[in-house]
């Protein structure tokens, strides 16, 4: 970059540690390409204040300067890990497990069908209208739709709270989001110039009393929080506590946003009813998904919520995109009334109950004394804090090295910084690679526990 212009003299090169997490390296890695930099004269060193480029200034030329135009980039996750890695690091469902014959006969059944040239045409920026009625049917049954409700279809549930974000939040607006929370909702909402207001989420999904004093005292213009098995915690919030959601966003005259993408995928106990169906205002907003349970690539979602807001998140979407996909859509109806959907989630249930059963287990035997990790009874994640002075992101690097990788806390955090939390997405792993990971886990973390007591233990030098 020095070499070909693209940084000019004078500029500031990143610190170490955020270079290096940006790139999923050691930092003692980044310092040492930056000593070498420095001996070859092209960048110097300044304690305190960063390493400076001293290469000469950049040369003229034709074009625009795209590095000035673009705006800082947004903080990257980890590059992706190498196909033979055991990776932690994505939500998503096992390709395994994927019914490839039952869904191209879907395929087989939609495209010689009568609707075939429909569904190619250009359709309504609200979706394919028959999915729409099937899940607007399905919402109905359930009780989460009311009278006053319309359903649009969304490109999944990232579209869905992008589309959000540009009708409902105006620059400065203060939203509630849980803490750790999904990045990719923290950057639509930052995106939109929000104000994230982090409430601490845990085992028990959003702390109610926490989310009260907040409410009242921002006035939020949002409250978004995932009631089943929260992405990253694993939380799940009680019937209880769903009530008192409900009651606090009513309170403070703020819009509730139920994204509920990972309620169908509960391997143990009683399912819990959402929270729009208790809300007789018929106000809550439901985002659902079929990506999490079936097949991600196809990206189909949808939202519940009162017609005048399914209305203007349409006229969004149509500036957007014009409209959604319709032959997913189209497939998506026939894998779902052909009776296909019910059996691929029978044995999604089955894989998920034995790869959360594992995970659990081999988190427990594993991980080093002292370490805590929630319990989740379904989703795909569970949220794991190890125990000071270690750091997950420090400790990234040499577990990817291993042939492991995971994501750690600061990927998640709005307000409060957990060194040591990292996600743990184990849905897309057998349960064998699961355990293999975990006590690959376990011998870089209790390796790097007990040299930094080692290090705590040993008398300091004298100085004379």
């Amino acid at each position: 970059m020095i070499a070909s212009g693209r940084l000019d003299k004078g500029d500031r090169l990143p610190a170490t540690r955020e270079l290096a997490g940006l790139l999923g390296l050691n930092r003692t890695t980044v310092s040492a390409a930056y000593t070498l930099l420095e001996a070859e004269g092209l960048v110097l060193g300044h304690v305190g204040r960063g390493s400076f480029v001293l290469g000469e200034s950049r040369p003229p030329r034709a074009g625009l300067d795209w590095e000035q135009l673009l705006p800082a980039p947004e903080a990257a996750l980890p590059a992706p890990a190498p196909p033979d890695a055991i990776s932690f690091g994505s939500s998503c469902p096992a390709a395994d497990l994927f019914p490839i014959e039952a869904f191209r006969r879907s395929c087989e059944e939609v495209l010689t069908g009568a609707e075939a040239s429909v569904v190619l045409q250009l359709g309504s920026p609200a979706g394919y209208a028959p999915l729409r009625h099937h899940l607007l049917g399905e919402s109905r049954r359930e009780g989460v739709a009311r009278p006053g409700d319309d359903l649009i279809v969304t490109n999944g549930c990232q579209q869905a709270l992008d589309l959000i974000a540009r009708v409902l939040i105006r620059p400065g607006d203060a939203v509630v989001v849980e803490d750790p929370v999904y990045p990719g909702l923290k950057n639509v909402l930052l995106r939109a110039g929000a104000q994230l207001v982090g409430v601490p989420a845990g085992v028990e999904g959003l702390d109610v009393d926490a989310l009260d004093r907040v409410a009242m005292r921002a006035r939020p213009r949002l409250i978004v929080t995932t009631p089943d098995f929260q992405n990253p915690t694993g939380g799940t919030l009680s019937a209880e506590a769903r009530r008192a959601v409900l009651r606090i966003a009513r309170a403070a005259g703020s819009v509730l946003i139920e994204n509920d993408i990972y309620g169908a995928l509960r391997y143990k106990g009683e399912p819990l009813a959402a929270i729009k169906r208790s809300d007789e205002t018929g106000d809550t907003v439901l985002l659902r998904s079929f990506s999490k349970l079936t097949f991600p690539g196809l990206r189909v979602g949808w939202i519940v919520a009162p017609k005048a807001l399914v209305a203007r998140i349409a006229e969004a979407k149509q500036a957007a995109d014009l409209h959604t996909d319709q032959l997913s859509q189209a497939v998506l109806l026939r894998f779902a009334v052909s009776g296909r959907l019910n059996e691929h989630r029978a044995r999604v249930l089955a894989a998920g109950t034995e790869r959360l059963n594992a995970v659990l287990d081999a988190c427990q035997r594993w991980l080093p004394a002292g370490t805590h990790f929630t319990r989740p009874q379904g989703g795909m994640n569970l949220w794991v804090r190890l125990p000071e002075p270690l750091d997950a992101g420090d400790l990234l690097a040499r577990a990817q090295r291993e042939g492991v990788s995971y994501l750690p806390g600061r990927y998640f955090e709005v307000s409060r910084r957990e060194p040591g939390g990292l996600r743990l997405s184990f849905a897309g792993l057998p349960p064998d690679r699961i355990r293999a990971g975990l006590a690959i886990l376990g011998k870089v973390f209790s390796s790097e526990l007990a040299r930094a007591r080692l290090e705590r233990q040993e008398p300091a030098a004298a100085v004379v």
